[in-house]
């Protein structure tokens, strides 16, 4: 059965749907994973007297999350494709 996509541009067969659903979900792993990378690194914290204080500090993560998310757009680290693999592998039933 060939469903048309939320756009209603070009139908999708379920596992394209699936594929894609896979893909997003290994994106946003990747994602937070950088995010979680880039505040160990240190970026966002405040910068003692001339920072933003208690306000840059409650905001940091969105800085982080962003930056993570752009990062993954533009290619990321491999991880997603790995992640990917592996999602699709165990629905497909061949690990």
């Amino acid at each position: 059965m060939i469903e048309t996509s939320a756009i209603g541009a070009t139908p999708q067969k379920p596992l394209e749907r699936r594929d894609k659903a896979l893909w997003d979900a290994a994106q946003k792993l990747e994602a937070n994973f950088l995010a979680e990378m880039l505040k160990s690194a240190g970026l966002g914290e405040s910068r003692g007297e001339f920072g933003g204080g208690s306000g840059e500090d409650q905001f940091a993560s969105f800085l982080r999350n962003a930056q993570a998310d752009l990062i993954v757009k533009k290619g990321g680290v491999g991880l997603a494709e790995s992640l990917f693999q592996a999602l699709k592998d165990r629905a497909d039933g061949t690990t």
